[in-house]
């Protein structure tokens, strides 16, 4: 039996994106229902590093305070080092306070205390365990989706939907909407998580290590563990794994000596790793009729500069506005819509920049990359263009704020 909801905004995914746009929405009056897939926010995630502009933005939705109460580590420089050489440093403790330092807050605890926000309205409805199996149409426009699941298939009959489902997104598939794939980092990252020992006090730094074998990032994460990701050539994982375990630890521990007895003794089965895909891409297009993507639904990026939640949490704050007062006059036309995409494509166009411009910096090699840059890096930082350079990466474009309800026009 298929259960009939109705409601004026249905959002796919309830990750950062989708969870942000959802509250949002419900602030300006618009009944929303979100469709995720998980049951639970326990799943393992590896991006949960706040840049400063989604901390404040966040903040004014008085979501960020529960979050880190949840558990949370500050860090305060992004550092590439090679050796004992430090060959590139983003210091944000030369940003304004409060929000000068890099967050990293466990996605559940981010996860939770939005969901716990967006179920004290009684516009908002909930469904977890259930994948978009459909779109819904009517008159040649998106008109909801069929979500199905264990806990029972919904007809899902919505004025707007919102595809924010990921890099693989369903939504984006069942539209006919490609995928604009680039795979222009042509790397993997195996990630594995390590407990730290107690008396061990958290890591200050995000870093990564340049290594022959190739970058390693390291950061720590609540509560007392630590994350790395090691940088491989693109799909090369699969031939590294057939040598066996032992063969993995020990490439590892030389690219990291300083975490090689954390290594040996907790990584004890295939499992303890897991590899990434990385690539780069952006949709064809973001809209259609009845439909708006987001967040890495609508353009996916490399882990690089910790930019993923930044982006997801901006781009619904860009959406919500457009959304409600699109809704308000009765016009979800792609048309319509399309505002979204000119308004935020070019942010998006200029992280892409500044992630290629990061990833060579990182990769490459050569005396230039070793010697010269360094020397060139440290006499930036007493000029006014460092902080410059530094707040663009911290905050994106300066000029997105959280609309007030009142102006999105009430439902």
């Amino acid at each position: 039996m298929t259960r009939e909801i109705d409601t004026d905004v249905c959002v796919v995914g309830g990750g950062p994106a989708g969870l942000v746009l959802a509250l949002l929405m419900l602030r300006s009056g618009v009944r929303v229902t979100v469709v995720e897939c998980a049951r639970a926010h326990q799943r393992a995630f590896r991006g949960e590093i706040l840049q400063p502009g989604a901390m404040a933005l966040l903040d004014a939705l008085d979501v960020l305070a529960g979050a880190r109460a949840r558990g949370a580590h500050e860090h305060d420089r992004f550092l590439v080092i090679e050796g004992e050489r430090v060959l590139l440093e983003a210091d944000y403790r030369l940003l304004a306070a409060p929000y000068d330092h890099l967050l990293s807050v466990p996605r559940p605890h981010l996860l939770d205390e939005l969901l716990a926000r967006c179920r004290r309205s009684p516009g908002f409805r909930y469904l977890p365990g259930r994948r978009a199996g459909a779109l819904l149409w009517r008159e040649r426009r998106i008109a909801g989706v069929i979500a199905e699941g264990p806990p029972g298939r919904c007809a899902v009959r919505a004025r707007a939907v919102v595809g924010a489902d990921g890099r693989f997104s369903r939504i984006r598939r069942l539209a006919g909407i490609g995928a604009g794939r680039a795979d222009a980092f042509a790397q993997d990252v195996l990630w594995c998580t390590l407990i730290a020992p107690r008396e061990e006090p958290p890591l200050r730094d995000v870093r990564v290590f340049r290594t022959g074998g190739g970058p390693v990032l390291v950061y720590g994460s609540w509560p007392n563990r630590i994350q790395i990701g090691w940088t491989l050539p693109h799909r090369s994982y699969g031939h590294l794994a057939a040598l066996g375990l032992d063969h993995v630890k020990e490439r590892l521990e030389r690219a990291v000596p300083g975490y090689a007895t954390l290594i040996r003794d907790q990584l004890r089965t295939p499992a303890d790793l897991g590899a990434l895909e990385v690539f780069s891409a952006r949709a064809e297009r973001w809209v259609a009729d009845g439909l708006v993507l987001i967040g890495d639904a609508a353009h996916t990026h490399s882990p690089i500069g910790a930019q993923g939640i930044n982006l997801a949490v901006q781009d619904a704050v860009v959406l919500h506005p457009l959304l409600a007062r699109a809704l308000a006059e009765g016009d979800t036309s792609a048309e319509r819509l399309a505002e979204f995409e000119r308004r935020r494509g070019p942010d998006i166009a200029a992280v892409m920049r500044m992630q290629t411009l990061q990833s060579r910096a990182i990769l490459s090699q050569g005396a230039f990359t070793t010697r010269v840059r360094p020397r060139i890096a440290r006499a930036l930082r007493r000029t006014p263009l460092y902080r410059k350079i530094l707040q663009r990466m911290a905050y994106g474009n300066p000029s997105i704020r959280i609309a007030d309800a009142g102006v999105c026009g009430r439902m």
